[in-house]
């Protein structure tokens, strides 16, 4: 089982890393894009566990470590490999 976290920073906290991204582009002439958002994948390789397992200890490494949730949101999918 893998867990793919997505971690994104939340909407209204300034991101500069995405504004960078966007001006890039826009030199680059690809200006149809309105906004670029950066965030993280987190791939966590878990083994042969219970998907609801898998759900929570990837929920735990998130909120105790990978997230920091003043600022971000994350998402967990889970993918059966």
């Amino acid at each position: 089982m893998t867990a793919k976290v997505h971690i994104m920073l939340k909407k209204g906290i300034l991101d500069p890393q995405g504004k960078t991204i966007h001006h890039a582009l826009e030199n680059l002439g690809i200006d149809q894009i309105e906004e670029v958002r950066m965030g993280k994948l987190i791939q966590l390789q878990l083994g042969d566990v219970p998907e609801e397992e898998a759900e929570n200890i990837a929920r735990q490494a998130c909120t105790k470590l990978l997230a920091n949730p003043v600022i971000e949101d994350f998402r967990i999918e889970l993918v059966n490999d």
